[in-house]
């Protein structure tokens, strides 16, 4: 019986690693054992950093609900206007606030009127 060699299997596994360290610096791109271990890690911090940016996006949106609510009523803060929020049984997510905040001043103030309204009563 004749021998099977894998060199097909081996290299289409090796080309798959280098091509995914293309960019990187010195042997990290060319050398298979140091890519490898490149890529490993990189895939590591992409799985962690997915989970990061969703917390770091929150904090942005918070920060800007946070800005605008201030610029309207100086009194106010995020807190108390979330809550008022919830007493006013208005159930829109910090993402939409933050962009309303950004692009439709307005309507924020007006979303802010009812929260404050819904505070005083």
């Amino acid at each position: 019986m004749s021998r099977v060699k894998g060199g097909t299997v081996t290299h289409a596994r090796h080309k798959k690693i280098i091509k995914a360290a293309k960019g990187y610096y010195g042997r990290r791109k060319n050398t298979f054992k140091v890519a490898s271990q490149a890529v490993d890690k990189a895939n590591q911090y992409a799985t962690r950093d997915r989970k990061n940016r969703k917390r770091n996006f929150r904090a942005l949106w918070i920060q800007r609900i946070n800005a605008a609510v201030r610029s309207h009523d100086e009194a106010l803060t995020y807190s108390r206007f979330i809550n008022g929020l919830n007493l006013a049984g208005i159930e829109v997510d910090r993402k939409v606030l933050a962009d309303l905040a950004v692009h439709e001043p307005d309507a924020f103030g007006a979303i802010v009127k009812q929260a404050q309204d819904a505070l005083a009563a």
